[in-house]
Order: structure tokens, then C-alpha cells, then sequence
């Protein structure tokens, strides 16, 4: 006999409420000009969402704040390239009625929902004020590979922001979702910079979660299921170095996300890159066992969370500069636990997809962006278009 509490726990797995659309993952800002003086200023985001909705709501986060963080003034809007927004597309967000919002440290905040019909694969605009405040430490997620804005005073609602500040970050904001329809679910890609899409082509969306996201919405059954990119470049799976490590972060992003229905895993170069004679603390020195036992715990907190966890092997990195011979036998080592060892649900073999077939240890020279590590444009290309789409029906 199925208790009520667990058959509404069933039914509410199989229809969700919302699914994520878009999503990053955040970190501390530090240094440099990861730390800006937001005072007084508007800041106007642009994502590239993967599903289609009618309805959408937009999450801002405080997560490595030290100071409450008020926002105000927040729209969402259909990009039209650049600052500007299209006509007649704006919409005011508000938060449980009203036109601003204080986010407490670490914490996240949903706006209320807003009805506006936005198309899968399009751009949105996100924009909000930010008055004079303390903020002592800022949230953001550092590389956004998109054009964002900053104007200076409230200008919200303006239809193009005049001379803004171009921005190559998403700050206080790391969340879309819509409204889940028949067949709504989404794929969380939790991985570093190969994840991130580093060294792709600004503002093109060529990363190949970007790749796949475009290919679900052409595949019969698949139309309604989502991508969240959650790539940190130079994230870990063990050791905080980029961000939080893959272990610290999963929570919050993946567990978390609307909707998630699977988790494509691709972590464990840059823990492995530290082998490279260069290593700074103890902790750094990793075996191929300690990173699949990182690596499973991954997959077994999916489980539990009723969330497939997928796989994918490391892609080569010899020629990189911290690679070494050392690293390379525990590459080759992950990625043959990772093929026969039966801990994910599937496997994506993106170490077969890109190699040089004369050269395996090294990245094909069509795809390699030319630090031996990253792939170009095609490399992303030859990724998103190689993954078997039955591994989400």
C-alpha cells in the first residue's frame, strides 16, 4: 500500500512545477575586476535559455555575500541584442508583491512568477538596480562567455542602457526557470572550463552543453528537456580552487535545480593537472582512486535524489602546461573506471570524440584550441553532436 505523502511525492517527481531554463554557478568574487563598486548602478544580464515557457521566474543569489543584499527595480525582457531589449517585452519582477528585495548572506531568492512568453533558444534580458550599500563580498560566476551591462543609476526599465560598462560576468544572479509542461525535465552538466565553454566564440552560445540543448529540441520526446550549464573553469572535484570543488557544490547546483532529471559529469582534469610537479599543498597530491571515490559519491547523491548521473571521460590533455606523466596515467586510469566500472547510468565518451587517432594522448588538432587542453568551436561542436540522445528517454 503507497501512503498519500509518498504517491504525492511520486506525482509531484513526475510533474514539476518548474523546470530550470538557465542556470550557472556562482563563486566568490575576488581580485582584480571581479570586484566592482555596484553602488547606485544597474546591471542588465543576458542568458541564453534552452526551454520555452509562458511563464518564467528569475533566482538571485547572495551565496558568498557576508552582507544582506538588496536588490530593486528587477525586469526580464526578450534580448535584442547588445543593451537593448525588445519592444513591448519588458516585464517588472517583484518579490512576494513588492518591487524590491533584501537576500540574506548565502542565501538564494526566487522572484515571483511573471507571464511572458519566451521562446526555447532565445536570449533573455535580466535587469535590476543596485542602491548604495555595504557589500563586502560579491557573488558571481566569473565566465560568462555573453556581453552584460552595467548603467550607471536606476535604469531598469530602459529600453537600451546608454554607454553601459561591458561586463564578461553574470553577478547575483544564477537562475531561470519556467513553467514545466508534458515531458518537462532538465540535464545539469556539472563540470569545469571544458564545461564553462573557455575558449569558445564570445556571445555565439557554442559551448557543447549549448550543442546538445539545440539537438534536444529537434529529437521527437525530447523537445521539453532543459540544459543548466554548472561549469566552473578550473573547478575541481576534491579541492576548492575555481570556486567551490564539485563535492561542495552540489547541493546547490545540482540537487537544487528545478525540474533536474540527470547530471552529465565531466570533473577531475584540473585535480589531475596538479600532479604536474607543481602541487602546492598535500591535499593536492590525488590518485585515480581518491577521484573516483569523489566522482561516486557525485553519482550516489544523484540517486538519492531520484537523479540519473552520467559519465563522461576525461578528454586528452597532453602538450597542456600542467600536464605530466604522472596525471596522464590517472586519466587514463578515471576514464576506464568511469567506462567499465557500472557506478553512472551512462556514459558519454568524449576522450574517444576528440582525440588525435595518431596521437591519442593528445587533443585532434581540428579541435584543440591551441593550449592542448580546450577545445574550439569545432571541438564543442564534435562533443554536443556525439552524445547518445537515448540516454535521456
Amino acid at each position: 500500500m503507497v501512503s498519500t505523502s509518498a504517491a504525492g511525492n511520486a506525482q509531484a517527481a513526475q510533474r514539476p512545477q518548474w523546470v530550470g531554463t538557465w542556470a550557472s554557478s556562482t563563486m566568490l568574487a575576488t581580485g582584480g575586476m571581479a570586484m566592482r563598486p555596484f553602488a547606485s548602478v544597474t546591471l542588465r544580464q543576458i542568458v541564453h535559455v534552452s526551454n520555452g515557457g509562458e511563464n518564467v521566474r528569475v533566482r538571485f543569489s547572495n551565496a558568498f555575500g557576508l552582507d544582506g543584499l538588496t536588490i530593486s527595480d528587477a525586469h526580464v525582457a526578450l534580448s535584442a541584442g547588445g543593451s537593448a531589449i525588445k519592444d513591448g517585452t519588458d516585464h517588472a519582477l517583484t518579490f512576494g508583491g513588492v518591487s524590491s528585495v533584501r537576500i540574506p548572506p548565502g542565501a538564494e531568492m526566487y522572484s515571483d512568477p511573471v507571464a511572458i512568453a519566451v521562446q526555447a533558444l532565445s536570449d533573455v534580458a535580466v535587469s535590476f538596480y543596485l542602491p548604495s550599500q555595504v557589500m563586502r563580498a560579491e557573488t558571481y560566476h566569473q565566465f560568462a562567455d555573453q556581453d552584460n551591462f552595467a548603467a550607471d543609476g536606476d535604469v531598469a526599465g530602459a529600453a537600451t542602457l546608454t554607454s553601459p560598462a561591458e561586463l564578461r560576468s553574470w553577478y547575483f544572479m544564477d537562475g531561470i526557470d519556467v513553467n514545466a509542461v508534458e515531458g518537462a525535465r532538465a540535464i545539469v552538466t556539472l563540470g569545469d572550463s571544458i564545461t564553462d565553454g573557455a575558449q569558445s566564440t564570445k556571445n555565439a552560445n557554442g559551448r557543447w552543453p549549448d550543442i546538445l540543448a539545440a539537438r534536444l529540441k529537434q529529437e521527437h520526446g525530447l523537445e521539453n528537456v532543459s540544459i543548466l550549464n554548472e561549469g566552473i573553469g578550473g573547478n575541481r572535484v576534491l579541492n576548492d580552487q575555481a570556486g567551490p570543488s564539485a563535492l561542495a557544490r552540489l547541493d546547490r547546483d545540482v540537487l537544487a535545480q528545478a525540474g533536474v532529471r540527470y547530471v552529465i559529469v565531466l570533473e577531475s582534469i584540473n585535480d589531475i593537472g596538479r600532479l604536474g610537479g607543481r602541487f602546492i599543498v598535500p591535499e593536492d597530491d590525488v590518485t585515480a582512486p581518491m577521484l573516483e571515490q569523489g566522482l561516486k559519491q557525485i553519482v550516489d547523491e544523484a540517486h538519492e535524489h531520484g537523479i540519473k548521473a552520467i559519465g563522461a571521460t576525461l578528454t586528452p590533455y597532453g602538450g597542456a602546461g600542467y600536464a605530466s606523466d604522472k596525471g596522464e596515467q590517472v586519466r587514463k586510469d578515471v576514464n576506464n573506471w568511469i567506462r567499465t566500472s557500472g557506478t553512472f547510468d551512462g556514459v558519454i565518451d568524449f576522450e574517444q570524440m576528440t582525440r588525435d587517432p595518431q596521437n591519442p594522448d593528445r587533443f585532434n588538432p581540428l579541435y584543440d584550441a591551441g593550449d592542448h587542453l580546450h577545445p574550439n568551436d569545432a571541438g564543442y561542436k564534435a562533443m554536443g553532436e556525439g552524445i547518445d540522445l537515448k540516454l535521456f528517454k
